[in-house]
């Protein structure tokens, strides 16, 4: 099973990958797509949600709310910060 570490870890590895930074979003619901039930555990959804509201308290990754659910991309004023996950 991953850690809370390994999953945020993992997030931004995705976005990263996907080129999702500032005004490139991908949807919230997105970010489950991945993770299986052997990685997290029962409660996979839940916790890879709730790692992902940590990231957006962190001002890792920016949120933003359409009419159709939230958006989010990575944070490129924290670059630095992201590219020292990203070498963990």
């Amino acid at each position: 099973m991953l850690t809370d570490e390994e999953i945020k870890g993992r997030i931004i590895r995705k976005l990263y990958r996907r080129g999702n930074w500032g005004a490139s979003h991908t949807s919230f619901e997105n970010l489950k797509k991945g993770f299986t039930q052997r990685d997290t555990g029962k409660q996979g959804s839940k916790k890879v949600d709730k790692m992902g509201e940590v990231l957006i308290k962190e001002n890792l990754i920016l949120s933003k709310p359409t009419g159709y659910g939230l958006e989010v991309s990575l944070n490129p004023k924290m670059k630095d910060r992201i590219q020292a996950y990203l070498e963990e």
